[in-house]
C-alpha cells in the first residue's frame, strides 16, 4: 500500500493559495481515479483507491499546515504503511515558480509542513516532492505570500506543475522513487 499526501491548509480561504499546491495534485489524482475524498478521519480527507497497481491512499491533512503529522502518523499507523511507501507533496519557496525538484529525505528548509513531519514521523528518510513557488516580492512577508493566491500569469505554469507532478506520484506506483527522480526532477 501506497500513501500520496497533499499539504496544505483546509477551508475555502486557502483554496488555490499557493500553500496549498500540495492539496491541488491531491485533487488532480482524485479527479483523475474518479476516487472523491468522502472519508474523515485521522484529522484528515481520504480515500483508499484500489488501482491495478495496488492499493493507494491520497490524503490530505486537515489539520493546517504546521500540524500536519497528527493526520499523516495516525493513518500510516493503521494502515501499517512503511515509511518509504509514502511521498509528501508541497510547496516550496526556494524554486521558480512551477519547478519539480524531488528528494527522498532532507530538512525542513523552513517549511512548517515538513518539521511537522519530521517530528512525528521520526525521520527525515521520506519521498518529497517539491512544487516551486517563487519567492515574495520585495517587502512582502513570507506568510502573506505562501497564503496568497498566485498571479495570473503564474497560474499556468502552476497547472503543469500539477498535473507533472501527479504524473510522477501515478509512476512511482511502479517504480522506484529514485526512478521517478530521475524522470522528473526539473
Amino acid at each position: 500500500m501506497k500513501l500520496i499526501i497533499g499539504l496544505g491548509n483546509p477551508g475555502k480561504p486557502y483554496d488555490k493559495t499557493r500553500h496549498n499546491i500540495g492539496f491541488e495534485t491531491i485533487d488532480e489524482l482524485a479527479n483523475r481515479w474518479n476516487a472523491p475524498l468522502i472519508q474523515s478521519k485521522f484529522k484528515g480527507a481520504y480515500a483508499v483507491v484500489h488501482r491495478p497497481e495496488g492499493k493507494v491512499v491520497l490524503l490530505k491533512p486537515l489539520t493546517y499546515m504546521n500540524l500536519s503529522g497528527e493526520s499523516v502518523k495516525p493513518l500510516m499507523e493503521y494502515y501499517d504503511i512503511d515509511i518509504e511507501d509514502i511521498v509528501v507533496v508541497y510547496d516550496d519557496l526556494d524554486l521558480p515558480p512551477g519547478q519539480l525538484r524531488l528528494r527522498q529525505k532532507g530538512s525542513a528548509g523552513g517549511h512548517n509542513g515538513i518539521k511537522s513531519l519530521l517530528q512525528h514521523l521520526g525521520t527525515p528518510n521520506f519521498n518529497r516532492m517539491r512544487i516551486g513557488i517563487g519567492r515574495p516580492p520585495a517587502g512582502m512577508k513570507v506568510p502573506d505570500y505562501v497564503l496568497g493566491r498566485f498571479m495570473k500569469d503564474e497560474r499556468p505554469l502552476l497547472d503543469d506543475a500539477v498535473k507533472k507532478s501527479a504524473d510522477a506520484c501515478e509512476y512511482w506506483l511502479n517504480k522506484p522513487f529514485i526512478e521517478v527522480m530521475n524522470q522528473y526532477n526539473g
